[in-house]
């Protein structure tokens, strides 16, 4: 494994227009009602959040790709060449799961030709391993909750601005990692280097 590449997790998830219920507020008496369309439209989402392995100070880098219908290996191929544009061609360490389109013979035909990417996998049932499932619970809870949306486009302008929030908060991303239990080593980033 290159030592001084960009450890990147990738992880895809999906959403409809059958909204996420979450518990919610509301005056004493008065239960919320969500009214929603009986809809089974859905889209997929594929977050890629990467870490230095070396650099902290370059931060956490969170890429992110939204398709309707779901993803096949000619699509994640596809996302995987974004990823590439997005790291500039540095060399990459990619992490995920055991999905049959990440190791399919066509994936692996890909990756062999790509000489800036190195593939591993997580390990059988451990989703807890991999901090971009922290992030599609984040927008679950907050951009996603108890959205009914008319249209995919509204869900899909939800999760997009659930995104932005978290670009836009350098510790949340690192967050996301040190809840899995992972480091890289520098141990410390930036951002959570206890003062002393």
């Amino acid at each position: 494994m290159n030592t001084r590449a960009w450890i990147v997790f990738l992880d895809e998830s999906g959403i409809s227009l059958l909204p996420h219920i979450r518990r919610t507020y509301a005056p004493p008496g008065r239960t919320p009602l969500l009214r929603h369309r009986l809809n089974w439209k859905r889209a997929s989402m594929a977050g890629a959040l990467g870490y230095h392995s070396t650099d902290p100070d370059r931060g956490a880098r969170l890429c992110f790709h939204l398709k309707p219908g779901s993803y096949d290996t000619t699509a994640l191929i596809e996302v995987l060449e974004q990823i590439k544009v997005f790291y500039r061609g540095e060399p990459v360490v990619l992490v995920w799961d055991g999905l049959s389109a990440h190791w399919s013979r066509a994936m692996r035909a890909w990756v062999a030709e790509q000489a800036w990417l190195t593939l591993e996998r997580l390990p059988a049932y451990a989703p807890e391993l991999n901090p971009v499932e922290l992030l599609w619970s984040s927008l679950k809870k907050r951009e996603l909750a108890n959205l009914a949306g008319d249209h995919l486009a509204d869900v899909a302008d939800a999760t997009e601005q659930g995104i932005h929030r978290i670009n836009h908060n350098p510790q949340l991303p690192w967050s996301f990692l040190t809840h899995t239990g992972l480091t890289i080593h520098p141990t410390h980033p930036p951002n959570l280097r206890k003062n002393q």
